[in-house]
């Protein structure tokens, strides 16, 4: 019988999905509080891709306790765990009595408990949550975190569907369509009781997308089909902020793409210490409470998120290299749901503003790591690094204005038959760039004009040259009047009065172009200036981080001694990276 043996394109796996794939994973585990970790087993059931050609099965681990290994079939295997491979961990290696057979089924069943070093795991007290009540866990597998709570084939190239079973004395949410909660058991020696919590995910997910919370929860609708989950006393807001804009969101992609596969699109709001705007986590997005500002203005996070249904969720990278394919597609969806939401077609003002604020991130990502930074390449070489460390807004960015770039190269009718094409084509599967170039090319084989505009691309450069690609032409009606009266902010003449009116009709985006306007002037603003510019606009005391973040780094650019209060309030209030790390 032909061997179907696959090469690994993966570098941040030690596993060899290659020779062994995941197809469905059982976690049952229970939520311990006290001792902050979860204990109980992982079913895997693999599948063999070889003919009789290995006895071992390898998986990605991370400071797990393993207790047991099983296998449904077998008595006489071994396992024991490889010496580590930082920053990777340590690969269980699993050795059968015997060679596997081609698409021979095994089951393996893993005794594990997570530890004090569990990396996809956060634990809070109840001193830490915001009404004081009760303990929270959170989990975050992206990139390769999911190794460190069972182990797994922690490859985006493999997606297996899961079944979670999770014991908890608080609600629990999961990346599956919940399924119910039963089988009370009384607490001892004065615990409290505990139920189990299932949940089903049918839809075959990347490990970096097994998620799992429990805490003092509340649920409320925001949609026919979509709810919101947070902290009882902030429920009714979360719920307001959210709802005018979940389903006309849907709505907006779905005429994009095609329908949403998922059944239900769910957003569990997590604790200010939550070091992401969002994670796309299916079914249930988990989102940073900096999203809630009591004027429905960043809701947009949602929208990107949203957009990861299709791209991330539903078709994947096959590696960390093509993580473009990943966030890339899902910031050019997210602004074509914008533009869809703001009734705006061809042209579209609102998309290219998103697409400014995103070049500047682009910028200030490249500046950082330097142009010619292997990290600043669409594709770049991860072999033997860390994927967070290559994180930055870059395959965000650089991704989008790839696309963007297609979509003017091909015209936007013909680009807009190929997204839905690309979706269905590749949905459930994972796939890297050069699969996504061929899928292209063979699209447009049979359109002359599509044809030739794409012999012009310059693929390889698209792809491995780092840096800045080519600026595009922006409309930036929105963004002038934001220029405009920073230009008066940073001029010294007479006669500017500023006044709240001047924002008044602004959204909250154009007073963070307004506000970046005036962090990379030549000089910074006088400390006059700082304390005149917070007290008009009201930005001291603005609900908003996105707006606030800001200001404090124009004030702290000027030594303005009036900030450093709400920065340290700020930063002891909110864990989100995009506005720690600039404070």
């Amino acid at each position: 019988m032909t061997s179907t043996i696959r090469s690994p394109q993966d570098p941040n796996t030690l596993s060899n999905y290659n020779k062994f794939v995941t197809t469905q994973t059982t976690a049952n585990f229970t939520i311990d509080f006290d001792e902050k970790r979860l204990t109980g087993n992982v079913v895997l059931r693999l599948k063999s891709l070889n003919d009789a050609e290995t006895k071992t099965i390898l998986l990605d681990t991370s400071k797990i306790d393993i207790q047991n290994v099983s296998i449904a079939r077998e008595s006489q295997h071994t396992w024991k765990l490889l010496p580590p491979v930082e920053p990777y961990g340590s690969a269980l290696e699993i050795t059968l009595e015997r060679e596997a057979q081609l698409e021979e089924i095994l089951e393996v069943n893993i005794a594990i408990q997570t530890t004090k070093d569990c990396s996809a795991l956060q634990w809070m007290t109840p001193a830490q949550t915001s009404n004081k009540k009760h303990p929270y866990m959170f989990s975050q597998c992206e990139a390769i975190h999911a190794r460190s709570l069972f182990p797994c084939q922690d490859t985006p190239s493999v997606k297996s569907t899961v079944d979670f079973n999770i014991r908890s004395p608080l609600p629990v949410v999961a990346s599956g369509l919940p399924t119910g909660a039963r089988d009370y058991q009384p607490g001892k020696d004065g615990q409290p009781g505990t139920l189990l919590y299932t949940f089903c995910q049918s839809i075959p997910i990347p490990s970096y997308l097994f998620a799992i919370a429990s805490g003092d929860l509340a649920t409320a609708s925001i949609g026919p089909r979509s709810t919101v989950v947070a902290s009882p006393e902030e429920l009714l807001p979360v719920q307001w902020e959210l709802s005018a804009s979940m389903e006309p969101f849907l709505h907006a992609a779905e005429s994009l793409i095609y329908p949403y596969a998922w059944t239900t699109y769910n957003v569990l709001v997590l604790p200010p210490s939550f070091p992401y705007g969002g994670m796309e986590n299916p079914i249930f997005t988990f989102a940073t409470p900096t999203l809630i500002t009591g004027d429905r203005a960043n809701v947009d996070v949602i929208a990107h998120e949203l957009a990861h249904s299709w791209s991330g969720n539903l078709v994947s990278p096959s590696s960390w290299e093509h993580f473009w394919l990943n966030e890339g597609w899902t910031t050019y969806i997210e602004r074509r749901i914008q533009a869809l939401i703001h009734n705006e077609a061809s042209n579209s003002p609102h998309f290219d503003f998103s697409a400014l604020i995103g070049w500047h991130a682009l910028e200030d990502s490249i500046a950082q790591f330097g142009p010619a930074h292997p990290f600043t390449a669409l594709i770049p070489n991860l072999k033997g690094q860390d994927p967070d460390d290559a994180f930055s807004s870059v395959p965000y960015e650089k991704g989008f204005h790839f696309l963007w770039h297609l979509d003017r190269l091909l015209t936007r009718p013909k680009w807009d038959r190929f997204i839905p094409h690309y979706f269905r084509t590749f949905a459930r599967r994972s796939l890297d760039s050069y699969t996504f170039k061929a899928e292209l090319l063979s699209f447009f084989a049979d359109d002359p004009t599509a044809s030739s505009a794409l012999s012009t691309l310059d693929w390889d450069t698209w792809f491995y040259t780092p840096g800045l690609p080519p600026k595009p032409q922006f409309d930036t009606s929105l963004a002038d009047v934001c220029y405009a009266l920073a230009d008066k902010w940073e001029s010294d003449s007479a006669g500017f009065e500023p006044d709240p009116a001047d924002l008044a009709t602004w959204s909250s985006s154009q007073t963070v172009v307004f506000l970046e306007r005036l962090m990379d002037a030549p000089k910074p603003l006088s400390k006059e200036k700082v304390k005149l510019l917070g007290n008009v606009y009201g930005f001291v005391s603005s609900s908003n981080a996105e707006v606030q973040s800001r200001f404090l780094r124009v004030g702290l650019r000027a030594k303005e001694q009036s900030v450093c209060q709400p920065t340290r309030k700020l930063l002891e209030r909110v864990g989100r990276i995009k506005f720690v790390r600039p404070l």
